[in-house]
């Protein structure tokens, strides 16, 4: 494969312990070597794809992300392990699904996983500088952005690790509760709450501005040495928060078109398949509504820019043709599909995320195999020629980089633990689960005919075996997943 033979290595003999924190060297690591590659990994918090202009949005223009998508391979239909940030960033960053380590909620995966190395941490042990701006484990926003701290980080993975605190809500400017608001009567509020901030003073102001300065920062500081910077953008993430001047493109609000509203949507959807967040329960009219998606779409374009000074640095540092370059979110996001708002859901808006892999000497791409987050892990450290470890659970998917045409899954898996909702979609079929034996009710959409996930099919005669065949496959893959090397987790 090109790939392998551009990031060649010299001269590596790397033996493993039965921790893949335990590593014993001989001769020298592959970081070690001058042709070792660099991995710059981008994560913005609460991105749906849809709002990218490389994705379709024709609204929102996202020329820095576009640039990264036009030379890398953008992968059309990859999905989270989980629909909210906790759960999605301690699978993709142990190597384990939510199940099988028992992270459902939003602690580190350290006590689940003992002394097996994370991510960033297996770069760290064969030589790697790795280094952390902002949230990448989970952190509370707003108010670990406020406070500044390190949230549920883990500091096993990181050479070095950098917070960027920011005003979040309390930035000063023009603001509106949007959410249970109806007569307008609450100032701006903190919290997980749907509050837009047109914002004075420039980028620097808030955290992402800092993160993009401080990245930019590290590799200038780093290029001499193989690096793993692991960058964290909070934006889009609630409070919709940005610069005034990446407002205008979307003002005046009433212009902006929500998705389409069907007369009885609800009306066979399971109770646990309806979202935490709908029109209804945020006591949301149409005018916040509307207001609601310019806000998202505006903290979008200022996540952009903020990777357009990073990428800048990169090109600027005369690294870049040595760095592997990724861009993703922990999952996806509505904005009123279904009436439904924010993350949770187990429908293609919150489960599906965005991801651009870009390796230099791979020609641009578009890759329409289902893939998942976890196997960022596997993946990277291949393109690396870091030690292969089994015990990974995600799939090693370099090979689509060369050829975008092949299949490595037949169906992604995802879960919102929470309402104890499971996911399986494959290529044709999304079906949803709610409890492990579906006693809380089920979905299951035909994504021929209805990619807007419409019209429920799980209680047609007609489909009987098709639910019957998922319903079996999640059994055996939740199985599967228990009987690990976690030991107390089995």
């Amino acid at each position: 494969m090109k790939t392998a033979l551009l990031f060649s290595l010299v001269g590596v003999i790397v033996l493993v312990g039965s921790g893949a924190g335990k590593v014993t060297r001989r001769l020298s690591d592959p970081a070690q070597t001058q042709s070792a590659p660099n991995v710059l990994f981008i994560i913005s918090d609460d991105l749906t794809a849809t709002a990218l202009s490389c994705y379709g949005n024709s609204v929102c223009e996202t020329p820095n992300i576009d640039a990264l998508a036009a030379k890398g391979t953008r992968f059309t239909m990859a999905y989270c392990q989980g629909t909210y940030c906790g759960p999605s960033r301690a699978s993709f960053l142990s190597g384990y699904y939510p199940h099988a380590t028992g992270v459902l909620r939003y602690e580190s995966p350290r006590k689940a996983i003992g002394d097996r190395a994370t991510w960033p941490q297996h770069f760290k042990n064969h030589g790697y500088h790795t280094a952390r701006v902002s949230k990448i484990f989970h952190m509370g926003v707003p108010g670990g952005i406020e406070n500044g701290g390190h949230g549920s980080d883990d500091a096993l993975s990181w050479t070095e690790r950098h917070n960027s605190p920011g005003p979040e809500w309390k930035a000063p400017g023009k603001a509106e509760t949007l959410e249970g608001n109806p007569d307008g009567k609450l100032p701006a509020v903190g919290g997980n709450t749907f509050v837009v901030v047109e914002a004075e003073g420039d980028d620097l102001v808030h955290s992402d501005g800092k993160t993009a300065a401080k990245a930019a920062e590290l590799i200038e500081e780093l290029k001499h040495k193989p690096f793993f910077l692991a960058v964290g953008f909070v934006r889009p993430h609630v409070p919709f928060v940005a610069p005034a001047k990446y407002f205008p493109p979307f003002l005046p609000y009433d212009k902006l078109e929500l998705p389409p509203k069907v007369e009885g949507d609800w009306e066979d959807i399971p109770k646990a398949g309806i979202n935490y967040k709908t029109s209804k329960n945020m006591k949301m009219d149409l005018r916040r509504q509307k207001k609601a998606l310019g806000g998202y779409l505006a903290s979008v374009a200022f996540m952009d820019a903020q990777v357009g000074k990073v990428m800048a640095a990169l090109e600027a540092s005369g690294v870049a043709h040595k760095t592997i370059v990724i861009f993703t979110s922990d999952h996806g996001f509505h904005l009123g599909e279904h009436d439904f708002w924010a993350k949770v859901s187990l429908r293609d808006e919150s489960a599906q995320v965005p991801l651009i892999i870009c390796v230099p000497g791979e020609k641009p791409a578009v890759c329409d195999s289902l893939v998942e987050l976890l196997d960022l892990y596997p993946t990277v450290a291949s393109l690396c020629r870091l030690p292969k470890q089994d015990r990974l659970q995600g799939k090693d998917i370099s090979e689509l980089l060369s050829d975008p045409d092949q299949t490595v899954r037949t169906a992604a898996m995802c879960v919102a633990p929470m309402r104890k909702g499971f996911l399986l979609r494959e290529e044709n079929w999304a079906f949803l689960q709610y409890g492990e034996k579906g006693e809380q009710g089920t979905e299951l959409f035909d994504m021929r005919r209805d990619p807007g996930q419409f019209v429920n099919l799980a209680d047609s005669k007609q489909h009987t075996e098709h639910v019957e065949r998922f319903r079996g496959l999640l059994g055996e893959k939740l199985q599967g997943l228990r009987t690990n090397d976690l030991g107390s987790r089995k």
